[in-house]
């Protein structure tokens, strides 16, 4: 095992820069910050670690570097940083646990709602039939791009979970909002009327959180959104065209959760 350098993982290293292999025998080493590209620091503690500690901050850290190149804010370099380094297990346990006993306050930010509209990894863009309590996703022609639902994202504020993760979205210059319910043991999603005045406030755990969706961004311009209201359910399209979008768990392979979002302001 002495012999097996964990340096040799990293791309780009070299032999002037990696650390001493012998040092991972150590009880202890010496507080060190590693320079990687960009402006992200890697900082090794005294605190002894396991191998399998050390491999899996040598992955995290090669994902992170070939992310950031895109990185255009604090905001994606901030949900990056998150993708890359936190456990989505873990993570939502935490959640989970924050909402329930805590009785967590999503706070309307002042910022003003942004406008988007959504397709998903088919190229399948998001509308909505006059008259339906649904929205679709279908494949438009040239031509049709007006068919497309513009969306208002309104932010919210939380202790848990962070800014300008937590998010209703409603259909512009309308007080339809997309909202998502459990209903025999499935989550259900459709489109609700409310006042933006009712929804200034949300307390967790409380049925209004149906109205909330996590967003987080995967990838280089794809988003997922899920349900406060319902942990582990995302909204989703079928494969297929022309069929309602609805709501789906994380492991359902048939079903496609990622979206890319076209900002319009």
């Amino acid at each position: 095992m002495c012999d097996f350098d964990l340096s040799q993982a990293l791309e780009g290293s070299d032999d002037e820069t990696r650390p001493d292999p012998a040092c991972f025998d150590m009880p202890h080493v010496l507080n060190a910050i590693l320079r990687l590209d960009g402006e992200v620091d890697l900082n090794i503690s005294c605190k002894p670690n396991t191998m399998q500690c050390v491999v899996n901050v040598v992955l995290a850290v090669n994902r992170l570097k070939k992310s950031l190149s895109w990185c255009q804010s604090d905001e994606q370099l901030c949900c990056m940083i998150l993708d890359s380094l936190v456990d989505e297990k873990v993570f939502q346990i935490v959640q989970n646990i924050g909402t329930s006993e805590s009785k967590v306050t999503y706070q309307r930010s002042s910022h003003r709602p942004r406008q988007c509209t959504l397709c998903d990894t088919s190229q399948k863009d998001v509308v909505h039939f006059t008259g339906e309590m649904k929205l679709h996703a279908l494949t438009l022609k040239g031509g049709n791009s007006d068919r497309k639902v513009l969306f208002e994202l309104v932010r919210y504020l939380a202790p848990v979970g962070g800014e300008s993760q937590i998010v209703a979205l409603s259909i512009s210059q309308s007080n339809w909002y997309i909202t998502c319910s459990m209903k025999d043991d499935k989550a259900v999603l459709l489109l609700e009327e409310c006042s933006g005045e009712k929804l200034q406030r949300i307390n967790g755990g409380e049925d209004m959180d149906r109205f909330l969706f996590m967003k987080r961004t995967r990838g280089m311009s794809l988003t997922t959104f899920e349900s406060v209201a319902c942990r582990g359910w995302y909204i989703s399209t079928s494969p297929e065209d022309e069929q309602p979008v609805d709501m789906c768990q994380v492991d359902t392979s048939t079903r496609l959760t990622c979206f890319k979002q076209c900002n319009k302001n």
